[in-house]
């Protein structure tokens, strides 16, 4: 009997390439690069199953191309804002994530954009790296502390819980705000509950840790940034269009606010050109995950959703559970 076929679009950790290769006929992209439209396209037809990154867009034309056959996409991260949810639904295809396995990853890249940003790492690094340090200058590189200082969080889920928990070892206020309130992070951490407007204009250091919905697309814009302390710090981790980009250029350049440290962008893998020059932002491209054991525990998840699938079962991620139904 023919093995079933997975395509993965793009190298992952050997640990997840061989669970899923005990099972399956796996195909891996070999190129260093994502797959062009036309090449996911045509990669996806007559596979059982695909292994997918937030950076493929899965599209109707994709799915379509994929058919009936094809059981399942399992989505190497914790968003799925790349994959039409809707026409996979209709097509009875399962879509799972990587929900659980990055949360301390990702909060502590949230703490490290940080800090870097606060005390204005990047540029200082460069500095001494290129031969101008010769004597230690009072007014050099002056950053902004952090212990004592109040942070809001914004998205109080898994992950913003688990950023706001590093904070009391700054001792810092920590202030959140959500769509519901989590009384877990009010007790535990002494978190306090404030809406929106009130959070933007207490926070010296800002954290967005929201999921992207319609809703959610630019929370942070103009006049967000017009109440935010003109000292303050924010960072993004969780997706680009959650601010919005030239509202951001121009808050950095009136000086609304110090500074920014972001993961993610607006229109991936596309920046603002005028956020690459500026010192008071640090961009790095998508690391939030990235260690090798958070790497590897998403490549399991999603191999182990791909394996219970393909062997009739259900999947312990689905984010179209109607499909199950």
């Amino acid at each position: 009997m023919d093995k079933k076929r997975v395509y993965v679009t793009r190298r992952i950790p050997d640990e997840a390439i061989e669970l899923l290769r005990k099972h399956f006929d796996v195909e891996i992209n070999p190129c260093d690069r994502g797959l062009l439209r036309e090449e996911l396209i045509e990669k996806v037809k007559g596979k059982d199953a695909v292994l997918c990154l937030l950076t493929d867009n899965i599209d109707k034309d994709v799915l379509e191309s994929a058919g009936n056959k094809c059981k399942i996409f399992a989505n190497y991260g914790v968003g799925y804002s790349n994959i039409d949810i809707v026409t996979a639904t209709k097509q009875g295809i399962i879509i799972t994530n990587t929900p659980r396995v990055l949360d301390d990853a990702t909060a502590d890249l949230a703490w490290t954009l940080l800090m870097v940003v606060s005390r204005r790492i990047v540029a200082a690094d460069k500095f001494t790296r290129n031969g101008a340090y010769e004597s230690c200058d009072p007014m050099m590189f002056l950053g902004r502390e952090i212990t004592g200082k109040t942070l809001g969080v914004v998205g109080a889920g898994r992950i913003g819980f688990n950023f706001a928990k590093k904070a009391k070892a700054f001792d810092m206020k920590i202030l959140y705000t959500d769509i519901v309130r989590n009384h877990k992070m009010e007790k535990e951490l002494g978190a306090i509950y404030v809406d929106k407007e009130n959070l933007l204009k207490e926070a010296d250091f800002v954290s967005l840790h929201v999921p992207l919905l319609s809703s959610t697309i630019h929370y942070i814009g103009e006049k967000e940034f017009s109440i935010m302390k003109n000292t303050s710090v924010i960072v993004n981790t969780c997706s680009g269009p959650v601010i919005d980009e030239k509202a951001l250029v121009k808050a950095l350049k009136d000086g609304e606010i110090w500074g920014a440290g972001l993961d993610v962008f607006e229109y991936e893998p596309n920046i603002e050109p005028e956020l690459l020059d500026m010192y008071n932002v640090s961009i790095v491209p998508r690391i939030s995950s990235a260690t090798m054991e958070t790497r590897t525990k998403m490549g399991i998840v999603a191999a182990e959703n791909i394996i219970k699938v393909l062997n009739g079962e259900n999947p312990d991620d689905c984010v179209n559970m109607e499909v199950l139904k």
